[in-house]
Parts: C-alpha cells; structure tokens; sequence
C-alpha cells in the first residue's frame, strides 16, 4: 500500500470519505502488468483473513490477505480473473471463531439462498439519459407536480407462469404505464440485497448490491434509463437505521460488532452506530453510489424515528445521550450529514424522511437548525384522512377535525402526503375495503380519498393497487389483481384516477404553491354537519375549487362562495366518473350571482350529488388578436 493509499484509507478512519466504494470491495484492475480484481475489506479485530471463491477452489489457506497494521485493512490482488467470480471473505477471529462473511462493499450477489458475493463492472452499462441530466439539473421541486407511484419489484406483475419480471421486462411493462397513468416519478421499495423475501428489502446484508432476483446491475440501470427516457423520476427506498442479522452480513464482522451492536426491538435487526466515522462513510458512501453509479433522482429514508430516537420501540428510556436525554446525537449528525452531501453534490435531488412524530424542523436547512430533507412523509395526515374514511358518513360530522386540522400544519415542513404499502397490509385492509358503505359507495369514497389526496398541499404518493381499487391487502408473494379491470367499475376506477392524474400534473394550482398560504384558502371549513368541505388552491394565475361531500345527502341547489365573478365549469366530477363514460360531454358553465357567501361577494350553485367531489375552474378569457 503506497502513501497515497494510506492517506486515502486514513481518511475513511478519521475523515469524511464518500466515494469509499471506489476502494472496498472487489474492483477490476491491473497490477504489475496483469489484469484481474482487486479485493479490500476493513476488519481491523480479525486474526486472519483469507480470501476464498471459485476461483481458487474455496481453499482457505491458500490466499491469505495482507493487513495494514494502521487501519486494520486487509487486501489482495488476484490475477486474471474477471466478472462472475464468486467470492467471500474468511475471518478468523481472536477468540479461535470463523466466519464467512460477504462483501460489505459487494456490487451484486448471488441469489436467495446463496449469499456469496459477485465480481462485476459496475461502470460498463451506456447510459441515454442525457436529456433527462440536463433537464433536472435546472428544476426547482417545490413549485413542480411530484405524483409518486410506488412499486414493490417482486408483486406489481409475474409472468404468465408465475415468475418475477426481471428488471428489464418490468421496465418494459412499467415505464408505459406510468406514463399512460401519468405518475412522474416511481418508487422503488429497497432494492439492495435482502435474504428474505417477507421483509420486502427493509432488512439488508449488501448495501451496495443490488439484488439478484430480478436480474443484473446493468439490467436495473436499464430500467432507471428507461424511466428517464420516458421523464420519469426514480426514487431509492433506502435503510441506513439498521442492518441484519444473518450471519454472512454485516452483523458481529470480524467477531465485534463493527457496524453497530444494540438490539432494534421493532424488527429484530441490529442498529447501526453512527458514533463511528466508519459507519458514517460507510453509509454517506452508500447513498451517494445510488446517485452516481444508478443516476436515481432521489431517496426516500425509512425509520427516520428509530435514528434520531435513542429508545424508539423500547420500553422506558434505557438509553440517554451525553446531555441526558433521548435524541440520538450521533444519528441527528448523521442524517444532516449525509443530507448536505447528497444536495451539494446532487442539487435536484429528492431526500425524503419517514419521520411519525412532530420532530421539528425535519425539512429545514442545516445551517437553520434542521435535519436537512426537502421532504417529509406526512403520516399524521394520512392517519386521519384513513381513520375518518373508516366513519359511517352518519357520525362523520363528529370527526370533522380529521380533515380540518392538517391545515394548522400544512406548512410547517414539505410533505409528500402518502398512502403507502404499510397501510394496506396486517390487517389494515386496502384504501377501498378501509372505507365505509356498500360495494359501489365504496368506490364513491375511494374517489373522494383520492381527489382530496391531490388537491390537499403536498406532493403525492400511492402505492400500486391503489388505482385499481384492489379488495385484497397487499400480498408480496402475488402481483396487483389485474384481472379486477375486466369488471367495469375497477376499470372505470383506474381511468377516473388517470384522469385525476393528469388534471394534477396539468393544472399548476394544484402544486405550485404547496408550501405556503399563498396557495391555499379555505372556503368553507366548518360545515360540519353536511360534512362538506370546500377550498381554493391557487396557482400562477389560475384557481382550482374543490367540494368534497363525505355523505351520501345529495343537492340539487348547493351554493358556494367563489373569488370572482364570471362563468365556471365543473373539471371534474367524481359522480360522472364512476364509469368512464364523460369524456364527449359537452362543457357547460355555471354563472356567478351576485350573492355574498363565504366572504366572497360572488356565489355559484351546483348540483352536488352524495359522496361526491368536484373540481371548478373559472373560464378564462382568451385575448382578441387585433387585425
């Protein structure tokens, strides 16, 4: 190891280094003339540490790597080898154990239950986004539609013969989907290398290897390229709270727990120690490898509690920071770290946090005292929407606070308001068996959820099935009940939400201004006991009202107070749409009057049939060209 080496390495000990990945794991290279593959791994406990895989018959004595006594680095070259060799590394601890353990820096790994790590070219893949790279260089997210579909791998479609897509049959089924249904970014649950199928890629052995169950590197780069191509954004479900336990991963690694040692009560996996600097660039890397390697547009980081919480999940507070009390010191610095870096090298980046309590200042700079996202889930909105939705209509009016209160707080952070895959399975139902009726006002309400959801400040996200009104709780194991579209009202559902979508994505009032009053007012917050809410979302020049009737009363006369005077139309009814079938109606526009409602001193009147939304517009005025 020469000195540049040494300063390299030094810094992944006591500095920040974030493209560690660069020089852990196995890289191709030459060496004295020879081609072949570099190995490296930091396991500064282990007595020995002997390199073994196909390529030398998995004789453990027969290559021993050489140790950096000052960084507890251990290295190899091997000479004319290339990709698709299989390897491990094998430690001998103090104590007189062995263990044989993958890669932590591994770029792809053998398939379930194999776990031993893969040489690859992680660069060889010829990327055609080019257009994609400018165009988001220059876009500012805040004032732009964020409609998020989000997409378990293993169950959105099988094959005929029940098999998974691979990543390149899912890009070509997938991509036009999304842009017929008009989502402009997707989703992906964790991707990285996971043992076990029923944790749905929360609980990771390789960080940096994508798993082979549905194919290769360059095939999941495929797919990313392909969404690209097609204007679509990719989001990394990412899990740097905690790691699992098996043995061949990174838990107990060279006979310490080098990563982290206690215990997550939640989900059984050890947390990581981000008192380490180690574990900090370990993971920093981590994040940064996705953007660089995979060019995704942004990560969305589960658990964000059980990281800046000490005692998250516990019983009492058997933990205490320095200054005595609960907030993981070491895990806060984490995340404004890897936040920082991640905006200063990626600026368009989307850094989302899954964070269930009203810690404060979650999307705020951190030079402000912030933790440094631009987003935030919003799940305290998302549980009273679904907890009101559940209300027979009748009793509706004594949970009126469930819609109202969100506005006290629709600007205190950037939220994305989801309905996600962690509520449509345990026992929570499906968006649609969640809400309250029969079979048809079922989907009446699955409408209202729906609207409300896009027109509500905040970006958007659904998880797959919610489109189609799927009865059945998510199952990992199958794909979306797609065969629900051959009976009309899913069908019709599925269009009424393209609909939906593409009004979104359209219509600038219902994003421009999601983060402040300036997009927002309220109509009519307290007509409690109609259970009817109305508001005005404001765009650049134009405005979107929205009526939401959450019983099932019908109106033939339902006034409304608007800003203006002039001529409106209905945009969209949920009522009309129940069967696609309004598409070649004729527009009518409804007059104003001169009758002050509301504040405003103009009103208009429409029929507003039960459990039904609606969305007006005010007809513009096209200038005369003069002659």
């Amino acid at each position: 190891m020469d000195r540049n080496e040494l300063k390299y390495i030094g810094k992944y000990h006591n500095d920040r280094l974030y493209n560690s990945y660069d020089y852990f794991g196995a890289h191709l290279t030459s060496k004295n003339g020879k081609k072949g593959v570099v190995f490296r791994v930091w396991a500064p406990n282990a007595s020995r540490v002997s390199l073994v895989g196909s390529f030398n018959y998995w004789n453990d004595e027969a290559d021993l790597m050489e140790r950096n006594e000052n960084t507890g680095t251990w290295e190899y070259f091997f000479p004319e080898i290339g990709e698709g060799e299989v390897y491990k590394y094998k430690i001998f601890t103090h104590n007189g154990e062995v263990k044989y353990k993958a890669d932590p820096y591994a770029f792809f790994s053998e398939i379930r239950p194999d776990n031993s790590s893969i040489v690859v070219d992680i660069d060889k893949y010829k990327w055609h986004n080019d257009d994609w790279e400018k165009k988001r260089k220059k876009q500012n997210l805040y004032n732009k539609p964020i409609n998020i579909y989000e997409v378990h791998a293993g169950s959105w479609r099988h094959k005929d013969n029940g098999e998974y897509l691979n990543y390149r049959e899912l890009a070509d089924e997938l991509v036009p989907y999304l842009k017929i249904m008009k989502y402009n970014f997707v989703e992906l649950m964790p991707l990285m290398e996971h043992p076990l199928d029923e944790s749905w890629g929360y609980q990771i052995t390789g960080y940096y290897s994508i798993t082979s169950r549905f194919g290769k590197p360059e095939d999941l780069m495929y797919l990313i390229d392909k969404c690209h191509q097609a204007k679509i954004g990719v989001i990394f479900d990412w899990v740097p709270g905690h790691f699992c336990r098996d043995d061949h991963g990174l838990m107990n690694f060279d006979g310490w727990e080098l990563y982290g040692g206690i215990d997550h009560p939640n989900w059984g996996t050890k947390k990581f120690d981000f008192s380490k600097r180690e574990v900090k660039n370990f993971l920093i890397s981590n994040a940064l490898f996705y953007f660089d390697k995979y060019k995704i547009d942004g990560i969305r980081i589960d658990g964000v509690t059980s990281i800046i919480q000490m005692n998250f999940g516990m019983e009492g507070s058997p933990y205490k920071n320095k200054y005595g009390g609960t907030e993981d010191i070491d895990g806060i610095d984490f995340l404004r770290e890897v936040n920082t870096e991640v905006f200063k090298e990626y600026p368009y980046a989307i850094m989302a946090a899954e964070e269930s309590t009203d810690w404060p200042l979650v999307t705020y700079p951190v030079d402000k005292g912030g933790l440094g996202f631009n987003y935030k889930w919003n799940m305290g909105w998302m549980n009273d929407t679904l907890d009101y939705i559940e209300h027979d209509p009748i009793y509706r009016k004594s949970h009126h606070e469930k819609i109202t209160f969100s506005m006290h707080y629709a600007f205190s952070e950037n939220f994305i308001l989801p309905f996600s895959h962690d509520e449509v399975v345990h026992g929570k139902k499906s968006l649609i068996d969640k809400s309250y009726g029969t079979y048809k006002e079922k989907f009446k309400n699955l409408k209202l959820l729906a609207i409300y959801q896009m027109t509500h400040p905040g970006k958007k996200l659904n998880f797959m099935g919610n489109e189609i009104g799927q009865f059945m709780e998510w199952r990992f194991y199958e794909e979306i009940e797609w065969f629900l579209l051959d009976y009309p009202i899913h069908d019709g559902h599925r269009e009424f939400i393209k609909k939906l979508n593409t009004i979104y994505l359209k219509e600038d009032a219902l994003w421009y201004n999601d983060n402040s009053w300036d997009g927002y007012q309220w109509i009519d917050a307290d007509n409690r006991d109609q259970s009817i809410f109305s508001y005005v979302r404001k765009g650049k020049k134009d405005y979107i009202i929205t009526i939401l009737n959450f019983t099932p009363v019908s109106y033939d006369k339902f006034r409304i107070g608007v800003p203006e005077e002039g001529e409106y139309r209905i945009v969209l009814s949920s009522e009309d749409e129940m069967l696609a079938s309004s598409s070649n109606k004729k527009i009518k526009y409804i007059k104003t009057d001169k009758i002050k409602m509301h504040s405003f001193d103009y009103s208009v009147e429409v029929k507003l049939s039960g459990l039904t939304g609606l969305l007006i517009k005010k007809k513009t005025e096209r200038k005369r060209k003069r002659k």
